[in-house]
């Protein structure tokens, strides 16, 4: 999921999610217009193929051809849905981005509503880490340039919600400020410095997220 970065931060989208109260919290990010049920079927199967590739050969290798051969259809019809490689990797970004944003906004607690904030920030960044760990070589390879990195559709979305978490967890200090230093720790760039370049496992950067939601809000409670 990374959508396409615009120049300068992108309008809220139309639908919103509530919380279990009915309030609404924040935009989803990456939401496509409806299609035709055998439209959506054929894309489908098109990113199902594609992911499976990722997953087995990295995201630097993923070409249309491949995924055409996997699915068993013509390239022609993988450009036709996604125009090019850059619009594939974004769709298949956008696929993945889509379920795990539901998972916290609307989910079951504590990464959804229903559990202390504090226990909700906690769960979120673990959940965060390994869903870019997970689809990490697609979130590299989807990366904006640095003048547009920080204002895409779904760091907005994850900004927001760490804001408003930490603002129900009472967090001290300038909340929006946090906010960002807190959003450093998810980076894709970092995530693969300290787990690939430094070895470092996974566990021990969910133990750092830990680490400072409790210093920023105090020990998360069940």
């Amino acid at each position: 999921m990374t959508s396409s970065a615009p120049s300068q931060p992108p309008p809220p989208p139309a639908s919103s999610s509530q919380d279990a109260a009915g309030r609404s919290l924040l935009p989803l990010a990456g939401q496509a217009p409806p299609m035709r049920a055998d439209a959506a079927r054929n894309r489908a199967r098109l990113l199902e193929a594609a992911a499976r590739l990722v997953a087995e050969q990295g995201a630097d290798n993923l070409t249309m051809e491949a995924v055409a051969c996997a699915a068993s259809v013509g390239k022609g019809t993988v450009f036709r849905r996604f125009g090019d490689r850059t619009g594939l990797l974004q769709a298949l970004l956008d696929h993945s981005e889509q379920a795990y944003q539901q998972a916290f906004l609307t989910g079951p607690p504590p990464l959804g509503p229903g559990a202390p904030a504090a226990r909700r920030l906690e769960a979120f960044g673990v959940s965060t880490l390994r869903q870019m760990s997970a689809y990490l070589d697609l979130y590299l390879a989807g990366d904006p340039p640095a003048d547009r990195r920080l204002v895409i559709a779904p760091r907005q979305v994850r900004l927001t919600h760490i804001t408003m978490l930490l603002r129900e967890a009472r967090a001290d200090g300038d909340v929006e400020l946090l906010a960002e230093t807190l959003m450093g720790w998810l980076e894709p760039a970092l995530i693969h410095h300290l787990t690939r370049q430094r070895g470092m496992a996974l566990e021990r950067l969910e133990a750092g997220w830990r680490d400072l939601v409790a210093r920023a809000v105090g020990p998360a409670t069940a």
